[in-house]
């Protein structure tokens, strides 16, 4: 098999197994049979480093692989186990004893493992050396028999005896080749690890225990132990006992962290290298029910749901019934819980009954940002919706809905983690924009086109004026549009050739002011007389008059006019012809010193106050000059 190189890092695939099974059926022995580890000599009082939690043993590592065992003697301790991670158990081994057969915790065992979504198993027949053949065989079809229809119904099979070692090298090899086919982990996202168990150790502090769910985590790394928002750090490591720079999605891990108290860390916390990662108490689900349901199931019922390692009591809330008792298919609800927990879409979880204790069901995350929604059919299609949506559809349907999104509030919303989202968002589909913010490719060009007939029906409507104030056009867009993203989409356009920018107007690109064809015999009438009257010009009202335009016109004529440099005006009342400000304007630098007063630009233009005192106002304002009590400076 090839491995990868990854950060100059040989990818190594690491593997849990679980054994399940009824009580007294050989777990243990078995686990000592493969191991050589008595997973039940090793006490917490007896340890002095950091180490591997009771019931885990090393079974194999080469150099592409490293497997590891969890033992887990009782019910309540398997079902919090086996929830440490789909991600935390690879595969399970089903202890079954040749002299017993299945008994009734085997049978939940069974549906747990269902539940929970695993389907890579082996199936071992424990203590042969204590029957005979026939008997054996016996209990073969009496397991192949309990077996139809569950997880393991096609399971290779062992047999095997602990004390003589019978058939173990048997089960280690077919152990090692079926994880050696299994799919590769994920140890590229971001780091999670349910803690499981808390301890101090002397010399060193706080340390937990847990199975890496997934990414990976090195030495000296800072850390957030969730929900509670805790910045912490890792310290040290250790894998089996040995020192280790790094951990990795699947192995088990102690970690002895800094920054944090023992008692501020409780079973249920989660240890996190990212923000991204949902605190919620509100989860939408996809649960299937146990086949043999002792107790109705009521609305709102009180129930306790294992999920990572935490164990928190909540409701169940059902939006198209009231009750339930068998069903085959999945059931789609909500659980609203007593206190926060760290999930995200398709992490597993059991729902167990507190009083009568029974496990009801169990299911898959759909959505770990779950909302109070009505009772009826129209929540069922929308959690349909969401349940069945690829990654793609339900990031498109956010972006849809809200225009533009964070990567964190993505994650929110369609219920995917940082890994997958960031895969997904690097299709040309979604842009990102402002440096934090996504939006759709599509609602780009949408806006654009949006944007580009709002100016286009603009200058046709008014062909004098420049174009829009940006603040006015930004306000035509879309309320619904965050205004970040309506300024992106003109300066896309911008960008692009299809808009045009000057000061804080925006237009189309091929645009250019212009006076509308039947009035544009009038304004050459108009220009043509004020050109003619030269420095001595009327009330520019007077112009306008002659020429037949009508007041309405009036505003922006004089305003185009200004924009493009025809006229220039001396105050309110008086404008000049373009040409003939500029060439006052060098006549008289022409003919003075470096400053003047106002009588020597009378003598230089021929000019009465009337003129003369506005067209210096203008030159001191267009900064050509700069007042000097009496007298004015060239600048």
């Amino acid at each position: 098999m090839l491995l990868k190189k990854v950060g100059g890092i040989l990818d190594k695939r690491y593997f849990t197994i679980g054994m399940a099974g009824h009580i007294d059926h050989g777990k243990t022995s078995l686990t000592k049979a493969l191991t050589n580890v008595d997973t039940d000599r090793l006490k917490e009082e007896k340890e002095r480093q950091i180490s591997i939690e009771l019931g885990f043993a090393p079974l194999y590592e080469d150099e592409e692989i490293q497997i590891s065992v969890i033992d887990v003697p009782g019910h309540e301790r398997f079902i919090r186990q086996m929830i440490a991670g789909v991600a935390g158990i690879d595969l399970v081994v089903l202890v079954v004893a040749a002299d017993e057969g299945v008994m009734p915790q085997t049978e939940e065992h069974l549906d747990i493992l269902g539940f929970l979504g695993i389907r890579n198993g082996i199936v071992a027949i424990t203590k042969i050396d204590r029957v005979e053949q026939e008997f054996i065989e016996l209990v073969k079809e009496d397991i192949f028999e309990e077996l139809a229809g569950t997880v393991f119904e096609d399971a290779p099979y062992v047999l095997v005896d602990s004390l003589s070692g019978k058939g173990i090298e048997d089960l280690k090899d077919l152990i090692i080749h079926t994880l050696k086919q299994q799919e590769m982990r994920d140890i590229r996202g971001a780091f999670r690890l349910p803690i499981d168990q808390v301890f101090t150790v002397k010399g060193q502090g706080t340390v937990v225990r847990g199975t890496v769910y997934e990414g990976t985590v090195e030495e000296g790394q800072p850390l957030k132990l969730m929900p509670k928002s805790v910045d912490v750090r890792a310290r040290q490591l250790q894998v089996h006992h040995q020192p280790a720079k790094r951990a990795f999605a699947g192995q088990r891990a102690a970690i002895n962290l800094s920054g944090v108290a023992k008692e501020d860390i409780e079973r249920g916390d989660v240890l996190v290298s990212s923000e991204h990662f949902i605190v919620t108490r509100t989860i939408d689900v996809a649960i299937r029910v146990a086949p043999d349901l002792e107790h109705i199931v009521k609305q709102r019922m009180p129930i306790k749901c294992h999920i990572g390692t935490a164990e928190v009591m909540g409701r169940i809330v059902f939006f198209d019934r009231n009750e339930l008792k068998e069903e085959n298919g999945e059931i789609l609800c909500q659980l609203r819980l007593d206190e926060e927990i760290v999930t995200k879409r398709n992490d597993r979880f059991i729902i167990r009954r507190p009083s009568p204790q029974e496990t009801i069901g169990g299911g898959w995350v759909i959505d770990p940002h779950g909302e109070k929604y009505r009772y009826g059919n129209d929540t069922i299609e929308e959690l349909e919706k969401k349940k069945a949506g690829t990654p793609k559809d339900r990031i498109i349907a956010a972006l849809a809905e809200a225009k533009a999104l964070p990567v964190f509030e993505l994650m929110k919303r369609t219920a995917l983690d940082e890994t997958t989202l960031d895969s997904e968002l690097s299709n040309p589909e979604f842009i990102l924009f402002n440096g934090k913010d996504y939006t759709l490719q599509s609602l780009v060009h949408q806006l654009e086109e949006e944007v580009y007939d709002r100016l286009s029906d603009f200058h046709q409507a008014q062909p004098m004026k420049a174009g829009i104030n940006k603040a006015e056009l930004l306000q035509t867009i879309d309320k619904a549009v965050p205004k970040q993203l309506g300024e992106y989409v003109i300066e896309q356009g911008t960008a692009n050739g299809a808009f045009g920018r000057r000061d804080q107007f925006v237009f189309l690109a091929d645009f250019s002011p212009h006076v509308p064809p039947n009035w544009q015999k009038r304004t050459e009438n108009l220009m043509e007389e004020l050109k003619k009257d030269g420095l001595k010009v009327r009330y520019f009202q007077d112009y306008v008059s002659n020429a037949g335009i009508p007041d309405h016109l009036v505003g922006d004529l004089k305003h185009h006019l200004e924009n493009e440099g025809l006229i220039v005006p001396l105050d309110d009342q008086y404008y000049w012809y373009g040409d003939h400000f500029h060439h006052a304007v060098e006549k008289l630098k022409q003919n003075t010193g470096a400053s003047f007063e106002v009588g020597d630009a009378k003598d230089v233009l021929d000019l009465s106050r009337k003129y003369m005192i506005p067209f210096l106002e203008r030159l001191d304002a267009a900064g050509f000059t700069k007042r000097d009590e009496n007298r004015r400076i060239w600048l």
